[in-house]
């Protein structure tokens, strides 16, 4: 893959052979041949990028320090169900998400991809930076983690409608051919979040007593989600919405209640988005989120190379994520989905196996197959998605499935894996887990139809 096909660069090139001549407002010139201008297109890719690096940013830090959090929202408890309650916590945030899908998804549907992007940030980023406000357990006792629970709640909401939103505005905008590509912006994007949450953490872990993370260093990551929210919105705000939006809105074609249009309609198909998304929730968070926890609470590696081993499996994720965005587009959504789901059920529970030696460089290794292994997923299932359902409920079907899934099995993956782990007293628990999953998907996947090489639905 060469830097021409990378979106935010040279890709924007290949936009008015394969667009023809559709301008931002979903019209065509007179036959000038001309598309949207390198300058708009950065602007798309950024404006679908910078959203979710924020959101999972915040997931990063809140699941690479959880056991400083943990002590300071739970200093009374034994250190397991301290920590247990703060996956507890981490999950709970995440049942606010299927109800923050079906009212995003229909402002999105309803009003414009754009507007529900713009507002979702600014509420998301806020929230964020309201968790480094909050005062400890030591000055306000429980009121503590009820401020936090209340907070990660309105996160969760506001969290519901980036993914679904961005993918679903790059996909929209996308040449035909390089959908897989243009939507792969959006998992890189969050596997930013996640590699910046990272650094951090290691550098607050080696530059920092535990004495001072306690009290005030794990305050400083949050702290940073204002300004980057505000860049973003900025950014969104002076887009036009989707080409196929508007051409929706031009012939009023909207529907006035997509999400019970997705459930009358397309509940087939809803179910089998939800059930595709299952590797993609387990997966991200033990793999990308839990892992750094895993490896220095269970296999007793120091705390900052389990920061450095994740940090490194992130970097290498980012890059193939978008060379599984061109595979999609060459091979197909459902041939690379179908691969990866195989691949977890072949060699995760291995793979846990070899984490136990305690390694460095087998686990670094591990890590970073595993990462590859989850981009397979990870880089297809955007575009999958939004091509999944038609313009008049885009938003709302990907929305509701991602989020659904996300919120029974993503959100509850931190605290199942260590609770697996407490019960069955195996560390390969947390294997056997993502195994599960990934048969799931499988079957979803398998009882879906190809849609890559197909235009988007419009009915």
């Amino acid at each position: 893959m060469t830097n021409s096909n990378l979106p935010g660069s040279g890709w924007s090139a290949m936009v008015p052979k394969a667009a023809g001549n559709l301008t931002l407002s979903g019209q065509q010139r007179p036959g000038d041949g001309t598309g949207p201008d390198k300058r708009t297109l950065r602007k798309v890719v950024a404006a679908s990028f910078i959203g979710n690096f924020v959101e999972w940013f915040d997931y990063a830090v809140y699941g690479y320090l959880a056991v400083t959090i943990s002590h300071v929202f739970f200093p009374t408890a034994d250190k397991q169900t301290a920590l247990l309650l703060t996956f507890g916590l981490f999950a709970v945030s995440f049942f606010v998400r299927p109800l923050g899908g079906f009212i995003w998804g229909h402002i999105g549907d309803r009003v414009g991809r754009k507007n529900a992007l713009s507002l979702s940030i600014l509420i998301m980023s806020a929230a964020t930076f309201a968790i480094a406000l909050i005062p400890d357990y030591n000055i306000i006792g429980i009121w503590a983690p009820i401020l936090l629970l209340i907070i990660r709640l309105v996160q969760g909401f506001s969290a519901a409608g980036e993914y679904a939103g961005a993918s679903a505005f790059l996909v929209e905008y996308a040449p035909p051919n390089r959908r897989g590509l243009y939507a792969a912006v959006v998992p890189a994007s969050t596997a930013t979040g996640l590699l910046l949450g990272s650094l951090i953490a290691l550098l607050l872990s080696v530059s920092m007593t535990p004495d001072q993370l306690n009290s005030w260093g794990w305050r400083l990551p949050f702290l940073l989600a204002a300004p980057m929210g505000l860049i973003g919105r900025y950014i969104r705000v002076k887009l036009e919405d989707t080409p196929a939006f508007l051409a929706m809105e031009k012939e009023d074609e909207a529907i006035k209640a997509p999400v019970m249009a997705l459930f009358r309609d397309h509940w087939r198909t809803l179910l089998i988005a939800v059930g595709a998304v299952v590797l993609n929730a387990v997966g991200f968070y033990v793999i990308l989120s839990y892992m750094p926890t895993y490896l220095s609470e269970v296999v007793g590696l120091d705390a900052s190379l389990s920061f450095l081993a994740t940090t490194v499996a992130l970097a290498t994720y980012i890059g193939f994520i978008f060379l599984t965005g061109l595979a999609s587009d060459r091979f197909g959504r459902k041939r690379v989905l179908i691969t990866a789901s195989t691949l977890f059920v072949l060699l995760t529970v291995p793979a846990f196996m070899l984490l136990s030696t305690g390694s460095f460089f087998v686990i670094l290794m591990v890590q970073i197959l595993l990462g590859a292994m989850l981009t397979l997923n990870d880089g297809t299932l955007p575009s999958f998605l939004a091509e999944l359902f038609p313009t008049k409920i885009r938003y709302s079907g990907f929305a509701v499935s991602f989020n659904l899934s996300n919120a029974l099995f993503g959100g509850t993956a931190l605290f199942v894996s260590t609770l697996l782990i407490d019960v069955t007293g195996s560390d390969l628990a947390p294997g056997w887990y993502l195994m599960a999953a990934a048969i799931v998907s499988l079957i979803a996947v398998s009882l879906a139809k190809e849609t890559s090489k197909a235009p988007l639905r419009t009915k």
